[in-house]
């Protein structure tokens, strides 16, 4: 992987939320979702990489979706091999809708950095770095809420635990409730609070529940990049579900996977960019020659590093007043 290879694919996310955003609160998810995705793969086709979609949008001949399998980038011959997976709108109702929290996520590593998850469910726990190790996906709820507790040196009841709200966790939000925490439930998108868990001052302090598995290996790229801690494992929702994994290399469906299993790679990259604002990153803001865009870039090469990306993107040059 080049090393300005993140300064290639920011702007990929970036094209994505400005192309969503546009759609916001237009009530239409699918066409929200459309756009988003065809600006990312306009805007990956420029990339000097020889990328392969490993985690993306519908099959093959589901066109104008990111497929898996699907080669992208510009394929020069002295470009590398990568391995990407995407989102190209993590929380299609939240932006068809208006509410926060909705982005445009890619991650990257090397060929073979990235499970080839499928699109199933996933039980996952997620917690900052001060809870690595601490927390399991077999231990009951309360224990679990204890030992993040104690990791803060906080009560049960000062903790801040993100579930979706589906009647699936039904059980789950009573054993939260039950062990004194405060529940924040949301309607979509486990993604930006699981990053959110990593990260101090946030006000998540835990992640828990069923999501989809896809969007599992995306938050633990996320969560590897920053130090937390992360366990997963695959759920039985519906018939095929064990087949379809074992079609994707996945031998032990009951495995439990934490973020090195689901994210194995050496060197990985993880990029995002609000659409919609939440407790993260602001989302999409208009004027009249063009749009502001927050994003992330998370990287765990030799040296971790966190940056924060504010851009102003001009459509016309020539008719530009900045402001702050």
């Amino acid at each position: 992987m080049r090393n300005d290879l993140a300064h290639h694919l920011l702007p990929v996310v970036e094209a994505a939320a400005v192309a969503s955003a546009r759609h916001m609160g237009r009530g239409d998810r699918k066409h929200c979702d459309r756009v988003a995705v065809e600006a990312m793969r306009r805007a990956m086709d420029e990339v000097p990489m020889r990328g392969r979609i490993v985690i993306g949008e519908g099959e093959r001949d589901e066109a104008p979706m990111l497929w898996i399998g699907e080669e992208v980038g510009r394929r020069g011959p002295g470009d590398a091999a990568i391995d990407i997976a995407v989102d190209p709108l993590e929380g299609t109702n939240l932006c068809a809708t208006g509410a926060p929290s909705s982005i445009c996520v890619l991650a990257a590593a090397e060929q073979g950095g990235l499970l080839h998850a499928p699109d199933c469910y996933m039980d996952k726990i997620v917690v900052g770095a001060r809870c690595r190790g601490r927390v399991h996906l077999g231990a009951p709820v309360a224990e679990n809420l204890r030992a993040v507790a104690r990791a803060f040196d906080r009560e049960v009841s000062d903790l801040v635990v993100v579930t979706l709200d589906r009647p699936r966790h039904e059980r789950l939000i009573a054993e939260i409730r039950e062990a004194g925490a405060r529940i924040r439930l949301i309607g979509d998108g486990d993604l930006a609070p699981a990053i959110g868990a990593c990260v101090r001052g946030t006000g998540v302090h835990a992640v828990m529940g069923i999501g989809g598995a896809p969007e599992g290996v995306l938050s633990a790229v996320a969560v590897r990049c920053l130090g937390g801690y992360m366990e997963g494992r695959l759920v039985e929702h519906g018939p095929g579900d064990r087949e379809r994994a074992g079609k994707m290399g996945i031998t032990d469906f009951d495995r439990v996977w934490t973020a090195e299993d689901l994210a194995p790679g050496e060197r990985l990259l993880f990029v995002a960019t609000g659409v919609t604002t939440g407790d993260l990153l602001r989302g999409v803001d208009f004027f009249g020659q063009g749009a502001r865009t927050h994003s992330v870039v998370l990287e765990s090469a030799e040296a971790q590093r966190v940056r924060f990306v504010d851009t102003i993107h001009v459509e016309d040059p020539d008719d530009i007043e900045i402001r702050l």
